[in-house]
């Protein structure tokens, strides 16, 4: 089977992704405890979720924070009984918005606790495909840390997929008079060690709400759903997880199109994308 290991960095990281394993449990017909209803078809479980010895099934993530208060937020919510407390690693200080804080000293001291449970799972799998890394450009904690994350990641599983899922800093919407700078530092950094990287920034989805969704103060609830319902889950992962016909059309002679059928179980690998990895040349004006 090909398996999937999910890392979640930083507030927006692991926000978003307590609101995709939400839909990763009603697509599949989990519980939130981790059970299964006696009948249900459970062969596509393994590539997000390993079975445990009493039949409750566990996602293959890690969830990883600086500081404690949003992942205290998980332990404690709806879906605290899915999770392995193992995969929940919180450090005593943030970051403070902080690249250096994330990247050179407190993300530093925690990167080898994140390695070594990322080892842990990867040991569980019989094919491990790649990595999805949910994360923000604008924090802390989500630029400094994931580029060493991805840093670190590309020495020891050079030849697996990497895919980032990443908010991006928005004008309109900021928290942070340094996000352009720890934008630009994690860009610098990730660019060589990511394949393929799907954006979004919480302007649009803000203007999506008000506007189309007659949302009239949207939380940060509606926008993780929207973001893994309509960004991430149907469009970013339809075509390689073969469990929703993907709403892309193959063109006939364009290089870059997806495939119009959904690729058998779920295979990271670049080519079956119709995506080629582009030299840095590229990247720069």
């Amino acid at each position: 089977m090909r398996e999937v290991i999910s890392i979640h960095v930083g507030q927006a990281g692991c926000q978003i992704g307590n609101s995709c394993w939400e839909l990763y449990c009603l697509e599949h017909g989990i519980n939130p405890d981790g059970t299964v209803p006696d009948g249900m078809n459970n062969e596509n479980f393994s590539t997000f979720f390993s079975e445990t010895g009493t039949g409750q099934y566990v996602p293959r993530s890690v969830f990883m924070d600086l500081e404690s208060s949003v992942i205290g937020q998980i332990r404690t919510g709806t879906y605290k009984q899915l999770f392995h407390p193992e995969q929940l690693i919180t450090g005593k200080e943030d970051a403070a918005n902080n690249y250096a804080r994330g990247h050179y000293t407190i993300g530093k001291e925690i990167i080898d606790r994140v390695l070594d449970r990322i080892r842990k799972l990867s040991d569980n799998c019989t094919g491990l495909q790649g990595f999805m890394v949910f994360h923000s450009f604008g924090g802390g904690t989500g630029s400094g840390f994931t580029s060493l994350l991805m840093e670190r990641l590309s020495v020891d599983y050079g030849k697996k997929a990497k895919f980032q899922f990443a908010v991006y800093p928005a004008p309109q919407v900021s928290t942070a008079v340094v996000e352009p700078y720890n934008s630009i530092l994690t860009t610098h950094t990730t660019l060589e060690h990511t394949d393929c990287a799907f954006m979004v920034d919480n302007e649009a989805i803000y203007d999506l709400c008000t506007k189309r969704l007659g949302v009239e103060r949207p939380s940060y609830s509606n926008l993780n759903r929207i973001i893994a319902q309509g960004c991430l889950l149907d469009h970013g992962l339809a075509s390689v997880r073969g469990l929703a016909q993907c709403r892309f059309e193959r063109v006939p002679d364009e290089p870059g199109s997806l495939p119009a059928d959904p690729l058998p179980a779920c295979d990271l690998r670049a080519d079956h994308l119709g995506r080629k990895s582009l030299p840095r040349v590229a990247f720069r004006r």
